[in-house]
């Protein structure tokens, strides 16, 4: 491969394809509920509807209808057992709403239904270096990733917390480097904290990077890679998982 080609690969990034589902709703009872850390709600559910269930993509989203109403977030998959026959879902508690309120009185036994993924976003297996950046409501994602990584895959993770009590542990194949940033949850508006651990990093060509955070935080993010660190707007992914001020409020940044 000549030089130019490499360049061109390089800036148009890697191969990123979508798979739809049929984003049926489902009926799951609940198996167990447990704090993976003092912020973080970990639901496990079961149940026949979830013979046919699909999720490919680590960023992929479900919705969660609650007795008496729920709100518009989406939630990550964070672990889908196929063989077990059962689906985790994680719930930063420190958000609020009603669904957020259910599941922190949710008990073993009860049942919750859940629509969803629409769809899977899926990156090449091609792409060897990844960097991930986000902050609490990201971790589940994150945590994905990481744990689904194969042998030969290098992972920086930079993600922003409130204290050591809300890092996170995962097991993987990958050759993973964890770098936590602490700051108040009052803070979590602010990109500066994120930016600064950025900075200390040397991207290489070819690392796909993947920024999930407050709208305001991952655009400022995007930005800094695109602009200050001239990396390939193709290798980088952004989003906003919620906006500041805005109840469900999401932003797709590209």
């Amino acid at each position: 491969m000549s030089l130019l080609s490499i360049f061109r690969t390089l800036s148009d990034g890697p191969k990123v394809s979508r798979v739809r589902h049929e984003p049926r709703r489902r009926s799951l009872q609940i198996m167990r509920s447990e704090r993976v850390t003092p912020g973080m709600l970990r639901l496990t559910l079961s149940g026949m509807d979830l013979a046919d269930f699909r999720s490919d993509g680590f960023d992929d989203h479900l919705k969660v209808f609650v007795p008496g109403g729920g709100d518009r977030r989406d939630y990550t998959p964070r672990r889908f057992d196929a063989v077990a026959g059962t689906l985790a879902i994680d719930f930063a508690v420190h958000e609020g709403g009603a669904v957020t309120d259910w599941a922190l009185g949710a008990v073993p036994g009860e049942t919750v239904d859940i629509s969803g993924p629409k769809s899977s976003t899926i990156v090449s297996s091609d792409v060897r270096q990844w960097l991930l950046v986000g902050d609490e409501t990201a971790l589940p994602a994150i945590g994905r990733c990481i744990e689904e990584a194969t042998d030969g895959i290098d992972i920086i993770s930079v993600v922003a917390v409130a204290g050591p009590e809300e890092r996170q542990l995962w097991k993987t194949r990958a050759d993973l480097t964890q770098l936590w940033v602490q700051r108040p949850l009052v803070d979590s508006a602010d990109p500066a904290p994120l930016l600064a651990q950025l900075r200390s990093i040397e991207l290489r060509p070819g690392t796909f990077v993947w920024v999930a955070a407050e709208a305001s935080v991952a655009r400022a993010v995007r930005n800094y890679l695109l602009g200050e660190h001239d990396h390939a707007r193709g290798w980088v992914k952004a989003g906003g998982y919620w906006v500041k001020g805005r109840a469900g409020g999401k932003e797709r940044l590209g």
